[in-house]
């Protein structure tokens, strides 16, 4: 069973967090992911502190990819590349031979979740930031 909780993160925008059993996941980074270092200012900045628990050590909730939308969620491209690598619902599914298969874009990325989150307005100091192992920020 999977479940969508959203959070407002702005007039425009929300945070929707998909828990259970989907294995959905983009295999290339969309022309506007907030992974992207050229994306930066697309998406309001509270929307960075709620996805923040996803970059955490040992997460079971993944960052879904905005262009997904609720009705048929999946994990973000970009995410996979460069913030998934503590989350541990990504490292099982990795270990079964998922999500292997994501490729890397021309354009440059940011190089962990925090770096990303700064660059988009969240105080480097955040309680949400303070989880994501130093490797990563």
């Amino acid at each position: 069973m999977t479940t969508r909780i959203t959070h407002p993160a702005g007039p425009d925008h929300q945070v929707v967090e998909v828990h259970g059993t989907s294995g959905a996941y983009r295999r290339k980074v969309c022309s506007d992911c907030p992974w992207r270092r050229d994306a930066v200012g697309i998406f309001p900045t509270e929307a960075f502190r709620h996805s923040a628990h996803t970059a955490h050590d040992m997460a079971t909730h993944k960052f879904g990819c905005h262009q997904s939308g609720t009705h048929k969620p999946a994990t973000c491209a970009g995410f996979l590349l460069q913030g998934a690598d503590h989350n541990l619902s990504v490292r099982l599914a990795r270990m079964r031979g998922e999500m292997l298969d994501v490729e890397r874009p021309d354009t440059a990325l940011f190089d962990g979740y925090a770096e990303m989150a700064v660059a988009n307005g969240v105080d480097p100091d955040d309680p949400a930031l303070a989880p994501i192992p130093p490797a990563r920020r």
